[in-house]
C-alpha cells in the first residue's frame, strides 16, 4: 500500500492473497470447555488402565524445504489391542468401551507431534487376510486446501510383509510409512513434500 492508502502494482480493489488460518485452537482444546471436544485433543489416547502394550507415537512434520511445521494438526484412528474398532461397522465386542481409538495432536514449534496410546492389534483385510497393525493418519496445515491420509505401521512386525496396503507401496517408499522402535516409543516424521516425501493415500 501507498502511504495515502492505495493499492500499489495492483487493480483498484484487489486485495493481497493470504492464507487463512488454520484454527485448529477448538479441536485441540481438551475438558469442559468444548464439552463435544473428544478428551483424546491433548494426544492422549489410552488412558493408564487401558489393556494393551502401552506406547508413545512422536516424530515431526516437516515441509518440502525441510524446515518443521510449527502448526499442523495430526489425527490418528486406530483399533485396540484386539484389532477392533470402536465403530458399529465393526460389529465385534470390544474389551474396554472406554477405547475410542481416537486423537489429536498439534504440532510444537520444532513440527513434534505427539500421541500416548496402546499398539493396535491386527484387523480384518480384504478377501479375510489381516492387515499389519497400523494407526489411520490425517494430517491437516496451514495452506492445504484439503487433508492428507497415510497410515503410520511399526518397525519389526513381521505381519508387515504381507499387508496388502503396505505392499501396494513401492518397496524404496515403504519407509515413510513405518515408525522406528526406540523402546517403548515409536519414531516416524511426516514429510509433505521433497526427498522422501511421505506416502499419502487417495481416500
Amino acid at each position: 500500500m501507498t502511504t495515502d492508502g492505495t493499492a500499489k502494482d495492483r487493480p483498484d480493489g484487489i486485495s493481497p492473497s493470504q492464507t487463512v488460518g488454520p484454527f485448529f485452537h477448538y479441536g485441540l482444546t481438551p475438558g469442559s470447555a468444548y464439552p463435544d471436544v473428544p478428551v483424546s485433543a491433548d494426544g492422549r489416547v489410552a488412558a493408564p488402565g487401558t489393556a494393551g502394550e502401552h506406547i508413545v507415537v512422536t516424530g515431526r512434520v516437516i515441509d518440502g524445504a525441510g524446515t518443521p511445521v510449527p502448526d499442523a494438526m495430526i489425527e490418528i484412528w486406530q483399533a485396540d489391542a484386539d484389532g477392533r474398532y470402536a465403530h458399529p461397522a465393526d460389529g465385534r465386542a470390544r474389551a474396554s468401551n472406554s477405547f475410542m481409538g481416537f486423537g489429536r495432536s498439534d504440532t510444537n514449534a520444532e513440527g513434534t507431534y505427539r500421541f500416548e496410546t496402546i499398539k493396535p492389534g491386527r484387523t480384518p483385510g480384504l478377501n479375510g487376510a489381516e492387515q499389519a497393525p497400523h494407526l489411520l493418519v490425517a494430517v491437516f496445515g496451514r495452506g492445504m486446501l484439503r487433508h492428507l491420509y497415510t497410515r503410520i505401521y511399526f518397525d519389526g512386525e513381521p505381519s508387515n510383509d504381507t499387508d496388502a496396503i503396505l505392499n501396494l507401496v513401492p518397496a524404496d517408499r515403504r519407509k515413510t510409512l513405518i515408525a522406528r522402535r526406540e523402546g517403548t516409543t515409536y519414531r516416524l516424521d511426516i514429510r509433505l513434500q521433497g526427498e522422501d516425501e511421505t506416502v499419502f493415500f487417495e481416500i
